[in-house]
């Protein structure tokens, strides 16, 4: 595997850190398991990466997780309470005031900031979401008991009492967090500092075999410390922090601890890490890229209705070149006006629902009773039906494109270039 993608789109910076880092640090576990069980892996990229924080997918917007059909169909796999993010439980509601709330966390570990978002079902469950203005604790003997003023008049809040169960969907030291530099990646490297006839040489060797070096003449002079000369040279040689590297060891090699003024050692580093920069750029090679096999593999049919999703010559040519003779152009090419299926999806919303005709088989009195109707998705205006294919077990949904949509662009079909067309100037 050579990369690894993250579904991230319209997503702001904090979920793409937080997210990134949950998924570098499980790919790190597996990489030191399987190096601890003589089955190492090889990294594709140099360096490893820390993080200021303890990456928590939970503190993202989510609707809980699942692992789709990985490993076979679940009972349930979809979220029907709400399309919103209904965050974590925290506590619960012990006192509604005139203008404030008082609650008591499940977690006395649990802090509320001024800005975090709470939230909770109505009695419909309906989510209704509260913002804070202020949180402090009920007094200061108290424990794991907090009083909030919410932003809006606590009388709007529908259905909103005692014992109500609380969520809280942002946590404000969460997201200040990640609004700070929040990872660093550094390359391991070995430092190597041994006297010449001369004065000094420095040599490093990162963590993938480069090597870079350098010399400075400077006087051998005794210390009067040795203790302290020693420490000095370490702590010098050691100071990396401009660099996108981190030493992991220091190796003196020499006939005693000389005094080195740190200007000395500071410029020899940098010589030397230049030196090394320099060997990593003209070391560095791309990993080749997969031969294609010849002849090309056949696809399956010869016929490709819109679904192969072909907007582009270089993908028309690529199913060409495997044996199919007849492409039909993207759904994108506005091509397709009647009802198609927008997607195909192992998901069910009727198997969600316990109203899969397969469930019913063996079940007495249902078998045969249960027919798979078409169901629509409605929100607001746009509706789009549901048609189910039981045999392969999938659900289609299903619309067409809308006439505004086809009148704001000119009617022009999809032509596939041989070449990239000239424009004029």
């Amino acid at each position: 595997m050579r990369s690894f993608k993250i579904e991230g789109r319209y997503k702001d910076m904090g979920y793409v850190k937080n997210i990134t880092a949950h998924y570098r640090t499980l790919l790190d576990e597996i990489i030191e398991e399987r190096e601890a069980q003589g089955r190492p892996l090889s990294r594709s990229s140099s360096g490893r990466t820390t993080f200021t924080f303890k990456p928590d997918p939970l503190q993202n917007f989510n609707r809980e997780f699942t692992d789709y059909f990985v490993t076979g169909r679940k009972e349930d796999i979809g979220a029907f309470d709400t399309p919103k993010n209904p965050g974590q439980a925290i506590g619960w509601v012990t006192k509604v005031g005139p203008d404030f709330v008082e609650l008591e966390v499940s977690d006395p570990a649990t802090v509320l900031h001024n800005g975090d978002g709470l939230c909770y079902y109505d009695l419909h469950k309906e989510l209704v979401g509260m913002a804070i203005n202020v949180a402090e604790p009920v007094s200061a003997r108290s424990v794991g008991q907090w009083r909030v003023y919410p932003k809006d008049p606590v009388d709007g809040f529908k259905d909103l009492r005692k014992g109500t169960e609380v969520n809280r969907n942002r946590d404000m030291a969460w997201v200040r967090t990640l609004e700070k530099k929040s990872s660093d990646r550094r390359i391991g490297l070995w430092a190597h500092l041994s006297e010449t006839p001369t004065g000094f040489s420095l040599m490093l060797t990162d963590e993938d075999g480069n090597v870079g070096s350098a010399d400075v003449q400077q006087p051998h002079q005794p210390a009067t410390d040795a203790t302290k000369a020693e420490a000095s040279l370490r702590e010098q040689l050691g100071r990396f922090g401009a660099t996108v590297f981190a030493v992991h060891d220091i190796a003196l090699q020499l006939s005693q601890p000389w005094f080195v003024p740190a200007s000395v050692l500071n410029a020899l580093r940098r010589d030397a890490v230049a030196d090394l920069e320099a060997n990593r750029a003209r070391n560095f090679a791309r990993l080749p890229r997969a031969t294609p096999v010849e002849p090309p593999v056949p696809y399956p049919e010869d016929t490709l209705s819109f679904l192969g999703n072909v907007f582009n010559h270089k993908a028309h040519d690529f199913y060409v070149r495997h044996g199919v003779k007849v492409i039909a152009a993207a759904y994108e090419a506005h091509e397709e006006e009647g009802e198609v299926s927008l997607m195909i999806t192992k998901h069910c919303v009727r198997f969600s629902m316990s109203l899969c005709p397969k469930q019913a088989k063996g079940v007495t009195g249902v078998q045969g009773t249960i027919k798979a109707e078409p169901l629509m998705l409605i929100n607001g205006k746009e509706k789009l039906t549901l048609r189910f294919d039981c045999k392969p077990c999938e659900m289609h949904v299903v619309g067409k494109i809308k006439r505004q949509v086809l009148n704001q662009v000119p009617e022009a079909p999809l032509q596939f270039y041989k070449a990239r067309p000239q424009v004029a100037h």
